[in-house]
């Protein structure tokens, strides 16, 4: 009796000192992921970049010699350079806007076409509205001021939230070129991470790791970027109003999977409008050009794997911009794409069922 006692003695006792221990170690790893948070989407899409970015760091540092550092550092100046200056771009269209809004007599709407009036639903609304605007623009903002404050508010924030987006994404690429000069030690540790994880599988879920994020960040994102700064090029050849909100709206549609068509089109109709023949048939020819050129990229990245549903991309980037702003666009494609890729793999697992027994 009294070694049953002695037991149960002891073993309270380990029980109490094992909940203990896991209460301290769950209050650790709460405050270590408190402390973290706030850096969690800057590292999360540098290790991204890092990932996309290796072969290319890797052909880089060869031809350098071997110099590992040097070859991150380059590509780190190319990113901050590729997201500096479509951010100038959008800054400087914007104050030249304003300034020639300025200087100019104020904003003139023109008259309303009668066509207007025949629209279903809203269409006598609009086209008195309209025709008020382009009588007397001042006395329609007077009765609409609540809903302009409300808009002017929200772009403010908008605004604010862009910049520190950029200021997010700066820091992330600071963290891959880091990653990327020690990136034997960060593929050791990957590959030790997957196989707590996931066992003998380990080596299998790092490939499939590697390739979903370099397929969707390059074959995405990648395109995206690319297919925004040449527009934003031509947009400001060509002097169009703008032209850096414009390439960024590109951008957004570019990675969403909408594709620059719906930016592309008007902004040619609008060049044939105003400008002259020859300037606007080389203006359009530049524009298409770019325009179609990703359904011939994307399959050459998405070439080497699986190609993830437009769908799921486009889900991931809308629900990461409105979850954690500009940055999130990016990130939210890219792990959206990377669970969808992880999921297949599952149901892809082959199992040995037992065959039916013949009758």
């Amino acid at each position: 009796m009294n070694d049953s006692s002695a037991d149960f003695s002891k073993l309270q006792s380990r029980t109490f000192e094992l909940a203990v221990r896991l209460a301290a170690l769950f209050v650790l790893l709460y405050w270590c992921f408190i402390l973290i948070e706030p850096f969690l989407l800057i590292v999360l899409w540098g290790i991204i970049v890092a990932i996309a970015l290796l072969p290319v760091f890797q052909r880089l540092s060869l031809l350098l010699g071997g110099r590992s550092k040097l070859a991150a550092s380059i590509l780190v100046v190319l990113l901050i350079a590729l997201l500096v200056i479509p951010a100038v771009m959008l800054t400087d269209s914007l104050i030249i806007s304003a300034q020639a809004l300025a200087k100019s007599d104020g904003f003139k709407l023109m008259t309303p076409p009668a066509s207007v009036a025949q629209w279903p639903l809203v269409g006598e609304r609009v086209f008195d509205i309209w025709q008020r605007g382009a009588t007397n623009l001042p006395d329609v903002f007077d009765d609409f001021e609540p809903q302009i404050r409300m808009i002017g508010s929200w772009l403010l924030e908008t605004v604010t939230n862009t910049g520190l987006g950029i200021l997010k994404l700066l820091l992330s690429f600071v963290i891959a070129g880091v990653l990327m000069a020690n990136s034997s030690k960060a593929v050791v540790a990957a590959q030790m991470l997957a196989a707590r994880l996931v066992g003998s599988r380990g080596p299998e879920f790092t490939q499939l790791c590697s390739l979903t994020i370099g397929n969707v960040a390059l074959g995405i994102v990648g395109v995206s970027i690319l297919q925004a700064s040449f527009l934003g090029f031509g947009f400001l050849l060509i002097d169009l109003p703008g032209a850096g909100l414009l390439a960024l709206l590109a951008l957004v549609l570019c990675i969403v999977q909408v594709g620059a068509g719906l930016v592309s089109i008007p902004t040619i109709i609008y060049v044939f409008s105003t400008s002259d023949l020859a300037p606007a048939i080389i203006f359009a020819i530049w524009t298409m050009l770019i325009t179609l050129s990703d359904s011939v990229l994307k399959p050459m990245v998405f070439g080497r794997g699986a190609a993830v549903p437009g769908l799921v991309i486009f889900l991931g980037a809308i629900g990461g911009l409105l979850s954690y702003g500009i940055i999130g666009l990016f990130v939210g494609a890219v792990v959206l794409s990377l669970g969808y890729s992880f999921y297949g793999a599952w149901l892809a697992e082959t199992h040995q069922l037992p065959s039916p027994k013949e009758d």
